[in-house]
């Protein structure tokens, strides 16, 4: 049957168009029931043996959620209890309209076949498609035909009736008005709240719901806390105006009564705006998007320097406390530090996801109400209600926020699930992997049906079409333990008196084809993540760790840039081929050091020995043009093979061979860079590290200052050079120091489309144009370039999406976003593992330089341990010593005793587990002896015993 709509339409020349749309209804779409023996239907998805039980409907049944339950409740419907549902197509029309992360999570549900859950194409059957009529709104309608689809399968299965068994059908809606027709028509109905609280055996569901209005206004004072939101329209109106700003809000992780909006402004060109004041901050969430206004310059502040954490009691009315508390935010500051200050009038859009942390069990006894910590204290704490708190309590667990009325001191929400023991390794790597957004559930079937069949062999055909590389000695260095090997070298000398130099790197893109499964996923990981004993592939093992991995003594596809150099080394010729490579050794950094300094004489110590002299000048070389040799302090932790806890830390060393590999991958990916930006000047993906304001020196010029030490910003090769030269007598130190605050002054490098952007150059490695080609295994990125490279050189063919400027753009920012996370991933790995580390170490003293100063505390810095941690001056519960804090030096004078940057001084090491969800490292001054702050020294330290270690 065919229903037609027609309508015409104004085009923009002014002409008007006749638009047909044509709708097709069936008759042969079933109702997915096994007890239907009207529908001929293959295979049923509702099954009759796993019908829930409810005290409210006795009967067995099937549920229908309408688009509000689902959109609200779908931490609900992903519990395993909840099975036999139907999903309207109306429904699910909505859900994708109004919320895409819904949505996907709705579809994962269907997927998964235990869950029950069957889509019904009611729009399109004969007997249940509803047409909008005159004056009926889009939402109306939407209602009436979810009861119309609801109706009919009551219905329907009345006629199955001898099968069907007394089977009802059971509609979900929280609308009232909605509710109230569903009645009238004689539908069985509920609210979604009512019926789940009625399923038996399963309380813990109850937890799961997500306040609905009427119980929003219950939990709330009604002392009104927090200015009114403002509506969208007089937001929008407002933006357009110039009277409010529009951007995302920026919570300080130290300080909870501080933020900053950080304002995207024409081109790269953006602003901060500062935020302080609980009623300032009015209900905004870390990634919201707000609309902000500015105060008159005479209210403008400078950001405190002061750290505050959020320990007020779980009360709406400890205002005094709060009082005090902004009050010590407000210091009188220099005109110059002063920054633009204003307050949110409006959110634009909440950017909330479930929380991982804890509960804050209520001291009040048989109180179903509790406040959540979560995890990033950057969060505000969340009000859930929980029936299970007894148990809860000492776990870690997911919260996901409901709301945030303007009486209510604290946002309200649900408890989503339980994650584990809080302390428990697996536990908190897992917290650690949510919170820092990090994909890591296995692959799916879909991505796995990608990989090739083993055994895998490289066919005649391919070969054809490749270079045969496997008679040159070619070897790879790697850090110890790495099994995804991306790259090898070879250096070879030539018949004329030149030499051959290739950088071989793993040809990922063969077995990755554009726009699959495989693909797709790999597209979103964006890249590996490494953690302290613990790898989250990017791309399935079999590929990152065996067919793409370029280990000895086995033949593997690889892409290879090769060079003809001089002795100086100067590039006389580049040519990039797919090649077939066989390596003769797979080697550590220490190893292939080893072999270099030896006197063995073999071709793949000879290649080494050649690679290593060219590395060097080609090192030089890059100074000489103003590259920066940086500093951070990296740790390398040695784990028990047993119980996998670290039992020694220690900063990494680097030796020659790292700078030899780090060299010829940098040349390699400037040389690929310039070859696909000739090719493809519009949408090569290029990588480029933008120069700091001159701002961002500042604390880098006071560090200097203050030790006497000249510092030159104004280009990269005027700071590399003074740099060199940075040295201060009987402190051999400093320089290192000095190179590690010089990192932190640095912009993030970012990954953007040629066409795009005009400025490519990087900073740090003065380089007028770069990108990533190295390492496909475990970066996204690198299998792009080499997708481009292989369409410039005529290995492969192009796609759509490669050519598509915008596109490119969209894949460059979430590639940034997945590397920055897992870098915080990476930190946070370290940390944690510090802290087991230091568990078990009891109390040790060490020597350390302060790194920061700030209003009351000095930041230090352990070299040994490459550890910083703060050392606290004033104490809550006692009166603390006289502070006063210069900014201009910055300089902090406890008592008599003066602190300023890289003073050295020894402080005693401990971890403090008090809070079990935020344990850290707790430093305490002993040297210098200032009376009434430092701490006395333990005589003699206790020798930690040291395990022998696995090799």
């Amino acid at each position: 049957m065919l229903k037609s709509k027609t309508f015409v339409k104004k085009t923009r020349a002014g002409g008007v168009m006749k638009i047909v749309r044509e709708h097709y209804l069936r008759d042969d779409i079933w109702c997915g029931s096994d007890m239907c023996a009207e529908c001929k239907q293959e295979s049923a998805v509702l099954q009759r043996d796993s019908s829930i039980e409810s005290n409210l409907c006795s009967y067995p049944h099937y549920v229908i959620p309408d688009t509000n339950v689902v959109l609200h409740q779908i931490d609900v419907l992903e519990n395993p209890v909840i099975r036999n549902v139907i999903i309207l197509q109306t429904v699910l029309q909505e859900v994708r309209h109004r919320s895409a992360p819904v949505y996907k999570r709705l579809k994962d549900i269907i997927h998964a076949k235990e869950k029950q859950f069957y889509t019904f194409t009611n729009e399109h059957h004969r007997e249940t498609f509803v047409e909008r009529e005159p004056g009926e709104s889009a939402n109306d309608r939407n209602d009436r035909a979810i009861r119309v689809a609801a109706k009919w399968y009551s219905q329907h299965l009345e006629k199955s009736r001898a099968e069907a068994d007394g089977f009802r059908v059971v509609l979900l809606t929280n609308d009232h008005g909605n509710k109230q027709k569903a009645e009238e028509s004689g539908l069985l109905v509920y609210r979604c709240e009512e019926y789940i609280k009625s399923l038996i055996a399963n309380p813990e569901l109850v937890d799961c719901l997500a306040l609905s209005n009427d119980d929003k206004n219950d939990i709330t004072s009604s002392k009104v806390i927090f200015p009114e939101h403002l509506p969208l329209s007089r937001i929008q109106a407002g933006i357009k105006s110039g009277t409010f700003l529009q951007g995302t809000f920026r919570a300080s992780r130290d300080n909870y009564l501080e933020a900053s909006v950080f304002v995207q402004g024409e081109g790269d060109d953006s602003t901060e705006v500062l935020i302080q004041g609980l009623q300032n901050l009015n209900r905004a969430v870390y990634q919201d998007l707000v609309a902000v206004q500015l105060l008159p310059r005479n209210q403008w502040v400078a950001p405190s320097s002061i750290v505050l954490q959020d320990e007020g009691a779980a009360k709406d009315d400890n205002e005094e406390d709060k009082e005090e508390e902004e009050k010590s935010l407000r210091m009188s500051a220099a005109e110059s530090a002063r920054k633009p200050t204003g307050k949110v009038v409006g959110i634009i859009k909440r950017n909330w996801r479930p929380y991982c942390g804890m509960l804050n069990v209520s001291q009040i006894k048989e109180s179903t109400r509790h406040l959540f910590t979560p995890a990033d204290r950057r969060i505000p704490r969340i009000r859930i209600e929980t029936r299970q708190a007894s148990t809860l309590a000492g776990q870690r667990i997911m919260v996901a926020m409901d709301g945030w009325p303007k009486h209510s001191r604290y946002p309200n929400g649900h408890f989503v699930r339980s994650l584990g023991s809080a302390g428990d390794k697996e536990t908190e790597q897992e917290v650690l992997l949510l919170e820092h957004d990090v994909p890591h559930q296995a692959f799916s079937q879909a991505v796995l049906s990608f990989l090739p069949k083993m055994p895998w062999v490289i066919t005649p055909e391919e070969l054809a079409r490749r270079e045969d590389l496997r008679h040159l000695t070619v070897c790879s260095v790697d850090p110890p333990g790495c099994t995804d090997i991306d790259d090898a070298l070879h250096c070879r000398d030539l018949d004329n008196g030149n030499l051959e130099v290739g950088v071989h790197i793993a040809d990922v893109s063969h077995f990755i084809r554009p726009g699959n499964a495989m693909d797709m996923e790999a597209a979103s990981r964006g890249t590996t993540v490494y953690l302290c004993g613990k790898r989250i592939d990017m791309v399935p093992e079999l590929l990152s760790s065996n067919l793409c991995s370029l280990r000895s003594n086995v033949e593997r596809l690889a892409f290879s840039c090769i060079w003809e150099m001089n002795h100086e080394a100067e590039i006389i010729k580049t040519r990039f081929t797919k090649s077939v490579i066989n390596s003769k050794a797979s080697l550590t950094y220490a190893e292939a050091q080893m072999m270099i300094d030896t006197t063995k004489n073999d071709d793949v110590t000879k290649s080494l020995r050649g690679l290593n002299k060219l590395a060097k000048i080609l090192k030089k070389q890059r100074i000489q043009k103003g590259a920066l040799t940086l500093s951070s302090l990296e740790v390398r932790f040695h784990i028990d093979s047993e119980t996998h806890d670290p039992i020694d830390l220690q900063t990494k060393e680097l030796m020659e061979t790292n700078s030899m590999v780090e060299e010829f991958m940098l040349l390699a990916n400037i040389s690929v860079a310039q070859k696909i930006f000739d090719e493809f000047p519009d949408c090569a993906l290029l990588r480029k590290h933008p120069a700091p304001p001159p701002s961002n020196y500042d604390i880098l010029l006071k560090a200097s200052k203050s030790k006497g030490v000249e510092i030159h910003t104004d280009s990269a090769k005027a700071l590399a050079d003074s740099l060199d030269v940075a040295r201060v007598d009987g402190f051999p130190y400093f320089n290192t120091l000095l190179r590690i605050l010089a990192t932190r002054c640095m912009m993030q490098a970012v990954y953007f489309c040629s066409g795009m952007d005009s400025d490519f150059l990087h900073y740090g490695l003065a380089s007028p144009i770069y990108t990533h080609f190295t390492s496909p295994i475990r970066r996204y990125a690198d299998i792009i370039v080499h997708r481009l490279l292989a369409v410039a050189v005529g290995a492969d063919t192009t796609y759509p999406d490669l050519m598509d400027k915008q596109k490119q753009s969209a894949l460059s920012n979430n590639l940034n976003y997945r590397h920055k996370m897992s870098q915080y991933a990476q930190r946070a790995s370290v940390a944690f593992h510090t802290q087991l580390f230091f568990k078990s170490r009891g109390i040790l003293n060490e020597d350390g330089f302060v790194l920061f100063v700030r209003k009351n505390a000095i930041i230090v810095l352990i070299p040994k341990f490459g550890l910083e941690g703060t050392v606290f001056f004033d104490a809550k519960d006692k009166a603390g010593p006289t502070l006063v804090f210069d900014e201009e030096g910055p300089t902090l004078k406890v008592e008599q005793h003066t602190f300023r940057m890289f003073d050295k001084v020894k402080v005693t090491i401990s971890l403090d587990a008090s809070n079990i969800q935020h344990q850290k490292i707790r430093m305490s001054l002993i040297e210098p002896v200032i009376a009434g702050v430092s701490v006395p020294g333990p005589d003699v330290e206790p020798q930690a015993k040291k395990p022998k270690l696995d090799r």
